[in-house]
């Protein structure tokens, strides 16, 4: 099984407008709303590609519900700690004459709930891949994947975390499986800029060193590389384009990556199906459907 977890899921509402102008009432032209959080975009395109996965977090109120209706449609299961006070956040994201967003804090947790959350790691078992992705919100601990971490050690699962910052270096000593920075975050990391590939290989290479044991580096337009702990390197390109779309796209590689490992357990071809995902989600509106990736896979 894997699991994925969303400590602080949304439904994001996206409007568009010809401009907005502030301090009038505005009308939109168009609009539309995606169940939203990185843990829950990686579920979504594994269930895209016939992969069933089991959603983590904590939901609440009528928003937490339709977020668990709509993972339940997508054919994911849910098993969500239901929070007893507030809302899961709806985020608005203003498309106009250039973007805005407001995003909400999100529900209070309590300290039983937080307990709750935790005591689900216990159903992970040997074999199975456990997903943390995004940030902290401030209604929980600080060091929260820690926790997780912690309950995880020692049980031979695969740990994958897609996180920045500090948030990141507090979880390789836990060696998770694979980590996945991209190229401005392992610059923000290392406080410098990364001209070249010997520069990210430089700074990848010290976070294998610091525990983790395979480093995938997304580059946007010029692709991605694998840093394994084979000590290989691998490179993948992209598919020719003008992307749409590049929100979910870094969830969509861990997704497509995880997809890949699954089938064959080859870095090389788990690394095709991650760039494969990801140019999919980024040539779309919103996450990748199956035939846009099965197309960006035969391209590659």
């Amino acid at each position: 099984m894997i699991y994925t977890l969303t400590l602080n899921p949304s439904i994001d509402y996206v409007v568009h407008m010809d401009a907005f102008i502030s301090g009038i009432t505005n009308r939109t032209a168009a609009e539309e709303y995606y169940v939203g959080g990185k843990g829950i975009n990686v579920s979504c395109i594994l269930s895209r590609l016939g992969h069933t996965s089991t959603a983590l977090g904590f939901t609440a109120g009528f928003t937490g519900r339709e977020i668990e209706n709509v993972l339940r449609q997508w054919g994911i299961h849910t098993d969500f700690v239901r929070l007893k006070e507030g809302i899961s956040r709806i985020n608005v994201k203003v498309k106009a004459e250039c973007e805005s967003e407001i995003n909400a804090q999100g529900p209070p947790v309590s300290r039983e709930e937080w307990e709750q959350l935790l005591q689900k790691t216990d159903n992970a078992v040997n074999g199975d891949t456990f997903v943390l992705a995004g940030s902290i919100p401030p209604t929980v601990v600080r060091n929260a994947y820690e926790c997780f971490l912690q309950r995880l050690h020692n049980r031979n699962v695969r740990v994958v975390v897609d996180a920045a910052g500090q948030l990141l270096m507090d979880c390789l000593a836990y060696r998770p499986f694979l980590i996945k920075p991209n190229r401005q975050e392992l610059s923000e990391l290392f406080g410098t800029t990364l001209i070249d590939l010997s520069d990210i290989q430089r700074c990848a290479l010290t976070l294998r060193q610091k525990g983790a044991r395979n480093v995938l580096v997304s580059l946007g337009a010029e692709g991605a590389v694998l840093f394994a702990e084979n000590g290989k390197v691998y490179h993948s390109g992209v598919v020719p384009g003008k992307a749409k779309n590049t929100v979910g796209a870094g969830d969509s590689m861990v997704a497509g990556f995880l997809s890949g490992y699954e089938q064959q357990e080859d870095y090389a071809y788990a690394l095709k199906w991650g760039t494969a995902c990801a140019n999919a989600t980024a040539f779309s509106s919103g996450l990748a459907e199956k035939q846009t990736i099965w197309e960006m896979f035969g391209r590659l």
